[in-house]
């Protein structure tokens, strides 16, 4: 009696650790806008076009086409794809934490990298996605960065933290990714 027992008990550990050993989560390291610039092989500021989830290569995927209105750092073609993991298709859905998602019209600032596809990604994700808006009656153009709502891992507390850009004016944020990109010196968050 007590050796199916022992058995049983053994198959269950090793089922759980089966299951737990290959579980992983989405754990971003935080980012200086300085960090991202200088990773992103381009840096735009982009409208969104339309997003459209669909199965690559066993996976789930989203591909989001944008319009490139100004190029801040290397090339980018007028008119790109991002394409990031996660997405709905039929009666499925892929959820990825840290994976930003757009709606047409949404006016954006995006840290761009290549993929093996020859589409884009983002760098860091929601880190390396900042969307614009505006604020007062003049209608200021505002930067705000993804994780200021997405908690990040700050290396030097080693906690997880949520903090980005908040409503920074956009042209103060375009300055402080050129001032990033010529190595100077100076904040950058």
């Amino acid at each position: 009696m007590m050796q199916p027992i022992r058995t049983l008990a053994a198959i269950s550990f090793l089922a759980v650790w089966c299951i737990c050993g290959s579980a992983s989560g989405t754990t971003l390291k935080r980012m200086s806008v300085g960090e991202m610039s200088r990773a992103a092989q381009a840096i735009v500021r982009a409208r969104c076009v339309s997003s459209t989830a669909r199965w690559d290569a066993g996976e789930i995927w989203t591909f989001t086409t944008l319009d490139v209105e100004e190029t801040w750092k290397g090339t980018a073609p007028a008119r790109i794809t991002v394409r990031l993991l996660g997405g709905n298709v039929g009666t499925l859905t892929s959820t990825v934490s840290g994976i930003p998602h757009f709606a047409p019209g949404e006016q954006l600032v995006l840290f761009l990298e290549r993929t093996p596809a020859g589409d884009f990604s983002i760098v860091s994700w929601v880190q390396g996605t900042f969307r614009i808006g505006l604020r007062g009656t003049a209608g200021e153009e505002t930067v705000t960065q993804d994780t200021a709502a997405f908690a990040v891992l700050d290396p030097v507390s080693h906690r997880f933290e949520a903090s980005g850009i908040r409503k920074m004016p956009a042209e103060a944020f375009r300055a402080l990714v050129a001032a990033s990109l010529e190595g100077k010196p100076g904040r950058t968050p």
